[in-house]
């Protein structure tokens, strides 16, 4: 009974920091924007350009994860505190600059909760023999978009100001932190172990994979940057376009779910190329047909797919790495998924501020996300294992 009880602290730990980290910490921007342009506080462009310095901090958290000088316990414990902390101050200033450090710094232990996590948290359960069971983990992601989707949009619905409301939920996520840190146990090592790791076995990058990642960084960031922009332009009433953000975070939520139910049948690498090429498709759909109805339904295509790539691109790192070189391989695959977020939102941005349109950067990037997964359908077996 022990043994089940710590699995599923384990698995509500690992969804609690994520749901945090990327559902608010690193999301909540998303459906907030809309209500920052309404209260005249930022436009498109300017969106685009707190987007990117927010993946410019996920890049730095990325290359830089692996080799802090604190324990990875401490690690997650500080960048969930300064999260909630950056999340509540973006509501106490209204200076661009001081926005762009808060976003920074968000992004930047954004990216040292999900290496800490997709390391320590996934390594765990499949060492206890629990695999399936961390499909529940990242669904804590779209869980935590989901949530802070439904707050703007109950936000919106009652008239509050986007400054209020990012002190709501910077509020909240303290309060989680809160409850999170508490219960953090010895499945995230203590003492810091980085110094050890300079005669540890390093083993060469796939970079094909790397590629792989690094695009689909690319592919899910324009919507999950401007999807209730796009769907504010077609149907200006919150109680409608609102709803696709919320949208876009149940279908992440679900598919990582699904994700643990199919991988068992299908093998890691086209799971993965099934889900770009998924999202590629949802890319072309507001641009064939430009309608509330295409842009919720390209929220499901991205929203579906983009944590299947987050969860099979940590565990193909967990497959080709030996144990000990495993977060080198899931940084610098995290480091290649934040440039293409880094890129996307200010080429998008400024794109659409010069035409008026994103469907340029959305036929691009789909073109992208198509070239890269095959190399993953030519290399793929149906034998392939996640490395415990």
């Amino acid at each position: 009974m022990a043994a089940q009880t710590d699995h599923r602290r384990i698995v509500l730990i690992g969804f609690a920091a994520l749901a945090i980290a990327m559902g608010i910490g690193r999301f909540a921007f998303t459906p907030l924007l809309p209500m920052m342009q309404a209260d005249g506080l930022a436009t498109v462009a300017e969106g685009g350009i707190l987007a990117s310095f927010h993946f410019l901090g996920y890049w730095l958290g990325a290359v830089f994860a692996a080799r802090l000088p604190w324990s990875p316990k401490a690690t997650l414990r500080l960048s969930l505190v300064a999260i909630g902390l950056a999340t509540l101050g973006m509501g106490l200033t209204d200076s661009f600059a001081a926005w762009l450090a808060l976003r920074g710094l968000a992004g930047l232990c954004s990216a040292f909760a999900m290496v800490m996590v997709s390391n320590f948290y996934i390594r765990q359960l499949a060492a206890a023999g629990r695999p399936e069971s961390q499909g529940w983990v990242f669904a804590g992601v779209g869980a935590g978009i989901a949530a802070a989707g439904i707050a703007a949009l109950a936000l919106m619905a009652n008239r509050i100001g986007s400054a209020p409301s990012w002190q709501i939920l910077g509020v909240v996520s303290l309060a989680a932190v809160a409850a999170v840190c508490l219960r953090l146990g010895p499945e995230i090592p203590g003492a810091r172990i980085g110094a050890g790791r300079h005669g540890a076995q390093r083993t060469p990058l796939v970079w094909s994979v790397v590629l792989a990642y690094g695009a689909a960084g690319v592919g899910y960031v324009i919507p999950a940057t401007y999807l209730p922009v796009m769907a504010r332009a077609v149907v200006p009433d919150p109680l409608v376009f609102g709803w696709s953000w919320p949208v876009f975070g149940a279908a992440a939520f679900a598919s990582t779910l699904l994700a643990a139910r199919l991988e068992r049948r299908v093998a890691n690498r086209r799971l993965w190329a099934a889900s770009q090429f998924v999202m590629a498709g949802g890319l072309l759909l507001p641009v064939v047909l430009p309608h509330i109805a295409t842009i919720v339904l390209a929220g499901v295509c991205v929203g579906g797919t983009f944590m299947i790539v987050t969860m099979a691109g940590m565990k193909e790192a967990h497959r080709i790495a030996p144990p000990q070189d495993v977060m080198r391989h899931i940084a610098a695959m995290t480091a290649a998924f934040a440039t293409g977020q880094m890129i996307g939102p200010l080429v998008a941005g400024a794109i659409h501020d010069l035409i008026g349109s994103f469907a340029g950067a959305l036929l691009v990037t789909s073109a992208a996300l198509v070239l890269t997964a095959m190399p993953l359908i030519w290399k793929s077996t149906t034998k392939e294992t996640v490395r415990p």
